[in-house]
């Protein structure tokens, strides 16, 4: 296969990073991010019109048809500014999550306002218990008369306290297998919903706490057949973590950039810093690390595009080792800037928080080593 983009992907490439440095700078992400919606209405419209928030919706939906490969490219550039918001809680589970599950009349509801930007949609599905497979799925939704009533807690739900709506995971049926697991359209209007915004380490990314207190909605409101929703939110998962992955490299390719550019300005004993050994090695073992990164996630994202049989085993072995790589490179990023890398001042801290609060979403190199060893039998 072919690693290379084409002149399209560069092309959007291009754009994205020209539109991030001029509306998404530094300072405007410290600005955002101390705010409780951690975007702007301007800065949102913005990158609407862009077109970005339907780029892989279906253009039946007003979306650009395109890729997981392409959407690599944009969120490299997100990770890059470090940008804050709703994008992706919004583009990349909600939003998917309806065109993963949901019939076509929801669909033609959702996904166009989406891709305008004039509705947000996240999707809850981890709880208390913190386990990723089906068995963390505990809040149940008991049917009677056609109404299905929820119960229970979903925690580190992204942006659910600016959404309209959330997609929830809930039980239909007993048990703690994939059988029974269903989604539900939810408006957060919905009575006996309540969400609270949850204190994080990495501001640019708001979650918050979802608690369904006997939430009663009609059959409309399922995505898909009853008890069949985890095979599409695994794909919606599988899609997403592709996606935070590009955004890692992204900004672990940042943080390099930053290092080397300081490296060669910082003098140390009447010459640049850079001209160490010590420090020449160390920024050798970053580049080592965005480069495999990049090169494993890639590979990924076309596995899942071309519904390679690889394709769940090429997702967790890039999760697992761009978490890895990521605060690894953001870590040494600050270490050779010194005492300054340490300040609040110094934009590096923010690269290093957005590492860490994405090394554990979606599961951390941990877990996604323990599935490439079941995936290949071992």
């Amino acid at each position: 296969m072919n690693f290379g983009f084409n002149d399209e992907q560069e092309l959007l490439r291009n754009t994205a990073r020209k539109f991030f440095e001029n509306e998404c700078g530094s300072d405007t992400v410290r600005r955002l991010m101390e705010t409780p919606e951690g975007i702007s209405p301007e800065l949102w419209k913005k990158i609407a019109e862009q077109g970005w928030l339907g780029l892989i919706y279906p253009e039946s939906y007003d979306g650009m048809g395109l890729g997981l490969v392409d959407l690599v490219v944009l969120m490299e550039e997100m990770g890059r500014a470090v940008m804050p918001g709703p994008y992706f809680s919004s583009v990349l589970l909600g939003g998917l999550a309806i065109l993963e599950a949901g019939n076509e009349a929801q669909k033609k509801e959702w996904l166009p306002r989406i891709a305008a930007g004039d509705k947000r949609v996240t999707l809850a599905w981890m709880e208390p218990s913190a386990q990723l497979g089906p068995a963390g799925i505990a809040l149940t939704a008991v049917e009677k008369g056609g109404r299905y009533t929820l119960s229970g807690t979903k925690l580190f739900v992204h942006d659910a306290h600016t959404a309209d709506a959330l997609v929830v995971a809930a039980r239909t049926r007993p048990g703690a297998g994939a059988d029974g697991v269903s989604l539900f359209l939810l408006p957060k209007a919905t009575k006996g919903l309540e969400v609270a915004l949850l204190p994080t380490m990495d501001q640019t990314r708001k979650l918050c706490e979802v608690i369904c207190s006997d939430v009663t909605v009609g059959g409309d409101a399922r995505l898909g057949a009853a008890g069949s929703g985890w095979a599409p939110l695994g794909r919606v998962l599988d899609r997403a973590t592709v996606a935070l992955c590009a955004e890692m490299c992204g900004g672990a390719q940042k943080v390099l950039d930053m290092t080397v550019e300081y490296a060669k300005i910082r003098q140390a004993f009447g010459r640049p810093i850079g001209s160490y050994q010590g420090v020449k090695h160390r920024a050798a073992d970053m580049l080592v690390d965005v480069e495999n990164s990049k090169s494993i996630t890639y590979y990924a994202a076309w596995a899942l595009d071309e519904n390679s049989p690889e394709a769940p085993l090429a997702v967790s072995m890039a999760k697992a080792y761009v978490s890895d790589a990521f605060r690894r490179v953001a870590a040494a990023g600050i270490q050779l800037h010194g005492g300054i890398g340490f300040t609040w001042e110094h934009d590096l801290h923010l690269y290093f928080k957005r590492a860490k609060g994405s090394e554990f979403t979606f599961g951390d190199a941990t877990h996604h080593r323990e599935r490439v060893a079941q995936l290949v039998n071992l």
